[in-house]
């Protein structure tokens, strides 16, 4: 009955989001019915952005990093979900566990970055339109984007790690319905004080910074707007910013309540509701807020349409 790590627990179980049965197949429909707008959104922002030449942007490059992203991010936690929604038993291996810790936390921090990255270039296109062409160039987009990445697998590759090196012992219940950081801790036997410092750490860094990054940003795209004189600028170069405000509010509000405060405080309980944001309802919304107010994503797509 051990694994890799000498821990005597081969499995968890999940304890999900509700515990009354009759709420069951009401939470799996809805869940299902958001995964499959999710799936649609993602995999259709990616695909437009593909097919269609006058979206061959930065802006749109990152964009489509972000679907990718939000894709990614729901199929790791939303499947499985699902499943144990309709299961006797709301079982996980310790294998699958650490897997699904690993890949979401890939993807949840290149999330972060991703979002300041987007930030970036707002700033460029509203700030310096002139040289937006120069600056935002298709290797400095890639050099971002694969900073982005490589953020993502090295601060996720330290924290699982640090997880596997845990012992789990007697209790195998998972106050959550997916496996992340802070519930997988309350259940270790062993001491887990590096553990709770790293993710203090990193948690901390992954939302200053990118915050910082973008409050920066949005402060001089402000300034810049204010001094543009006609009513009809401002309200052009603001709208290229609203939807991005929007996600980022949603995005980080939802992960630092989640993760900038010691596990000894933070309530597992709030903690699934906060989770829900930003694992499952934050990628259905981002192609919605981005491409439904876009002219540009509304002008391909008719297009498109147009030519089936």
């Amino acid at each position: 009955m051990s694994t890799g790590n000498d821990s005597t627990v081969t499995e968890f179980i999940l304890a999900g989001l509700a515990v009354r049965p009759e709420l069951q197949l009401p939470l799996f429909l809805l869940f299902l019915g958001i995964y499959v707008v999710t799936v649609v959104g993602n995999l259709g922002m990616i695909t437009l952005i593909g097919l269609s030449s006058n979206l061959h942007i930065p802006m749109y490059y990152f964009l489509c990093g972000l679907s990718f992203i939000d894709l990614c991010q729901s199929t790791i936690i939303t499947p499985k979900m699902l499943v144990n929604f309709v299961a006797d038993k709301n079982m996980i291996s310790y294998p699958e566990c650490m897997t699904q810790l690993y890949f979401f936390l890939i993807f949840g921090i290149s999330e972060c970055y991703m979002l300041a990255a987007m930030a970036y270039d707002r700033y460029v296109a509203v700030c310096n339109p002139l040289l937006y062409n120069i600056t935002m160039s298709y290797q400095v987009c890639s050099c971002l984007v694969f900073g982005v990445y490589s953020v993502g697998v090295i601060e996720s590759t330290v924290l699982t790690g640090c997880m596997l090196r845990l012992h789990f012992c007697k209790v195998d219940r998972i106050n959550h319905y997916y496996c992340d950081l802070y519930p997988l801790l309350e259940l270790s036997c062993s001491s887990t004080y590096i553990n709770e410092v790293m993710v203090l750490c990193f948690g901390t860094v992954n939302v200053l910074v990118p915050s910082l990054t973008i409050l920066g940003s949005y402060i001089f795209i402000i300034a810049s707007i204010l001094r543009i004189r006609s009513t009809e600028g401002r309200s052009k170069a603001f709208s290229t910013c609203s939807s991005h405000i929007s996600a980022v509010s949603v995005f980080f509000g939802s992960a630092a309540f989640m993760y900038m405060q010691p596990s000894s405080v933070s309530s597992m309980d709030q903690g699934k509701v906060s989770s829900v944001f930003y694992t499952i309802v934050v990628p259905m919304l981002n192609p919605l807020i981005y491409s439904v107010r876009n002219k540009d994503v509304k002008v391909a797509l008719n297009k498109i349409l147009k030519k089936r």
